[in-house]
């Protein structure tokens, strides 16, 4: 019998799943509800497409934020090294930045979607828009999946690879988990991860839009009364409260989320200690001594930015700088190395860059992405309970389990 497959979902863990089938000799037929494949990966990084980082084995495992020793296979079979090779073969130059980070060196993440839909179809990967709603089920397997116009399409093996809930715009609406419990799959309730923050402060209106680099932050969550995460970069306040890179890496470790749980604290000038901080100040304010103390932060901070600190510093704005006594500066110092905001709750999961929950990984097979449960389905991407950290380590685990996935298909299921 002709070995054929199904990939439900054209995003990269399917168009991975699918050439990687198709190059083994494998009939592939991908399932996409969108006229163009790919939709979500045009808004990665940007729309510059961080495809992944290059990371060693055990630095992958440790940017997992969940499940992360069960991608340990999919990894080692295909590592970050692995995908930068692949996409240079397609003829895309590539090139890695801060943290490790990698791109196409156009900057275009359409060039990595040309590049990944051209080789599917130079595979031979026959490509049918649709959106499937039901597994074909014979004999205690998987045979097929029937279409939501109808249709019904057989295979020896199906791959699931229909994304999580976030950006559900781009077809990512949550198919594949009503799929899998139609197989009896046991589903995590999906939460958004790598979110922005909606925070409680007011301010944050008068900010929109106020890009801070290399910022410190440390999240405390108020109801253990200990700190959760604690790390420096990119953020970006708006009209609901703060994003950014430091920001979404830090919503990964905000679980069972409630208004008022955790405390946002920025260090604004995390390059100085509190008391060469101090000196700083101590020589501003002695530049501006005879001005007025709103007029004397310009130095110090953005001027968006100048405002807000004056106000929550308690110092009166028409202050002449030197009449501000030591305990006045010293409260100004303070605030700046421990700003803080409450977070309220997070933006909604369709402005999530990934889904956290899933599929329940102890159902499925680590060693192919085989199910445990039932015989000729397959899962790939984000559809599984598992997530990581920004800067391209989400991809990374599209494209391992992907490719795991689609080597699974091309090779006789155990008995």
């Amino acid at each position: 019998m002709e070995t054929s497959c199904i990939v439900v979902g054209g995003g990269p863990a399917g168009l991975t799943a699918a050439i990687t089938a198709a190059k083994k000799g494998v009939m592939v037929t991908l399932v996409e509800r969108n006229a163009r494949p790919a939709r979500k990966l045009m808004l990665t990084g940007k729309g510059r497409c961080n495809l992944t980082n290059k990371a060693e084995l055990p630095e992958l495992i440790e940017n997992m934020t969940k499940n992360g020793r069960f991608l340990y296979t999919a990894f080692s079979k295909f590592m970050p090294g692995d995908v930068m090779n692949w996409f240079e073969e397609m003829g895309v130059p590539l090139k890695t930045e801060r943290g490790r980070r990698v791109f196409p060196a156009s900057d275009r993440a359409v060039d990595i979607v040309d590049a990944i839909v051209g080789e599917a179809r130079r595979c031979g990967v026959r490509f049918r828009q649709g959106r499937a709603v039901s597994f074909l089920k014979d004999e205690g397997r998987v045979r097929g999946i029937s279409l939501e116009d109808g249709e019904k399409l057989y295979a020896n093996n199906v791959i699931v690879a229909t994304g999580g809930k976030s950006y559900p715009v781009t077809g990512s609406t949550g198919d594949g988990y009503t799929l899998a419990e139609q197989a009896g799959h046991s589903v995590v309730p999906p939460v958004p991860s790598l979110v922005p923050l909606v925070v409680r402060e007011g301010f944050v209106s008068n900010l929109v839009g106020l890009s801070l680099r290399n910022t410190g932050l440390l999240v405390l969550d108020k109801l253990k009364d200990r700190a959760v995460y604690k790390d420096f970069g990119g953020l970006m306040f708006t009209h609901f409260g703060v994003s950014g890179p430091v920001i979404l890496s830090a919503s990964a470790h905000l679980r069972d989320m409630s208004d008022g749980r955790y405390r946002l604290s920025l260090d604004l000038k995390p390059a100085l200690t509190i008391e060469r901080l101090d000196l700083r100040v101590q020589e501003d304010f002695l530049k501006y001594a005879s001005k007025d103390y709103i007029n004397a932060l310009s130095d110090l901070l953005p001027k968006k930015l100048v405002p807000v600190m004056v106000k929550r510093s308690r110092i009166p704005p028409s202050l002449k700088v030197h009449q501000i006594t030591r305990e006045m500066r010293r409260r100004l110092v303070l605030l700046l190395k421990d700003f803080r905001m409450t977070v309220k709750e997070f933006r909604p999961i369709d402005e999530a860059v990934v889904t956290s929950g899933g599929v329940q990984v102890g159902e499925i097979s680590p060693r192919d992405m085989r199910s445990k449960l039932i015989k000729g389905l397959l899962f790939a991407g984000e559809v599984l309970d598992v997530d990581a950290y920004t800067g391209g380590y989400n991809l990374q685990i599209a494209f391992s389990t992907g490719f795991l996935a689609g080597l699974a298909a091309a090779e006789p299921e155990e008995e």
